[in-house]
Parts: C-alpha cells; structure tokens; sequence
C-alpha cells in the first residue's frame, strides 16, 4: 500500500526502496509481479529482467515465471534470451509443471516459424516420456505444418506409426487405444481407402460378451 502511495506521488526511487525491502523480507509472487508490472509500465525492461531473476532465484521451479520471462525476452525480439530462458528453465532439477514449460517452448518455436526447432524439441521430450498426449500434439504439429516442402499428412502418419510402435513396446495398452482412436480419425479425415483399412485392421477387436442361462 505504502509503495503505491509513493507511486501515486511519482516518488519512484522511495517506491522502488519500499518494494526491494518487502521482497527481501517477505518474497511473494504477488510482489513480484506487482513489482514488475511496475517497471515494464515504465519500459524498465533491464530492471523487470532483474526481477525475473531474482524470483527464479527464491522459486526456481515455477514454470509460469519461465514462462512470463521468456515471453517479456519475445517481446523485446530478443530470440536467443528467450530460447536460453527456456533451456535453463528446462534444466531445473524439479519443475511444478514441467508439461506446461515444454508445450509453451513449442508453441513459441512454432510462433517464430521454425518447425525444425519445435520438431526437436518435441524428440527431445520424447526422450523423457511417451505419454500418448506428447505423440498426438506431435502428430497435430506435423499434420499442421505449413512452413515446409513435405507432405504433412505423410509426415504426421509416421508419427502415429512410430507411437504406435513405441505404445505397444512399451505394453500400454489404454494409452494405445487411445492412440489407435486418434490415428482413425486422422485417417478418416486426411487418409485414402488404403490408409483407412490398414488403420482400422489395426483397431482392438471388441470382445462380444452372450448372456448364459
């Protein structure tokens, strides 16, 4: 409250005194961010990088401050810090959502057009998991690729082949009939006679139960 009084009577060095002692103190999230809101409202884009740190250093696994770093470094078109921010957000022992930390980073790489990034990225994360929903966003990604000469139909196919190939490996069978389910669709949708036979020759056989006396 005292801080925002003294931003009201445009006292900003007595403001900025004030919020430093209450982080020191007491380091809140919402301090941060009130704190931040502060400077990027007066284009104080080096002090809102201090702050960013400063949080990522009391609360290094919070993926949403990654996240709000990385974005302020997009803003400013600074493409290198941002990609480092999340190379290094990546790289924390434990994360609180690492799921969201890794889709934001594709979504960004898919922002700036640069589906070769994205597509390592998700490998990268496949290395770690081969949770069905990591395969499916994968397939989406390719089946949407507009910024390359390939086929993406083709290219996302694979995908599913590779899934599939990995679900059944791995003996998982609801993450792969869950797989099996998307790719139908997918064929359905964007595939030829051919593509749509082999995919449902591939569906589970339903077991029909008969009622005995």
């Amino acid at each position: 409250m005292y801080a925002k009084f003294e931003i009201r009577q445009k006292n900003l060095d007595v403001a900025r005194k004030c919020l430093g002692s209450s982080l020191g103190m007491c380091p809140k999230n919402k301090l941060f961010r009130g704190y931040i809101e502060l400077e990027m409202g007066l284009r104080e884009f080096d002090r809102c990088r201090k702050l960013y740190e400063k949080w990522l250093e009391y609360e290094p696994e919070n993926c949403t401050t990654w996240m709000k770093y990385s974005e302020l470094e997009t803003q400013l078109v600074d493409l290198n810090r941002a990609r480092a921010i999340y190379e290094l957000g990546l790289k924390q022992p434990r994360l609180d959502m690492p799921e969201l930390l890794w889709k934001s980073y594709i979504d960004f790489e898919i922002s700036q057009e640069e589906p070769q990034n994205a597509r390592q990225i998700f490998e990268r994360l496949l290395e770690r998991s081969i949770h069905v929903k990591i395969w499916i966003a994968y397939a989406k990604f390719e089946l949407c690729n507009k910024y390359e000469d390939v086929d993406p139909v083709s290219v996302a196919r694979r995908v599913f082949e590779r899934a599939n190939t990995a679900l059944k490996m791995n003996g998982d069978r609801e993450s792969r009939a869950i797989l099996l389910d998307a790719w139908k669709d997918f064929e359905m949708n964007k595939g030829d006679e051919d593509s749509k036979k082999k995919i449902m020759d591939k569906m589970p056989k339903r077991i029909k139960k008969t009622m005995s006396c």
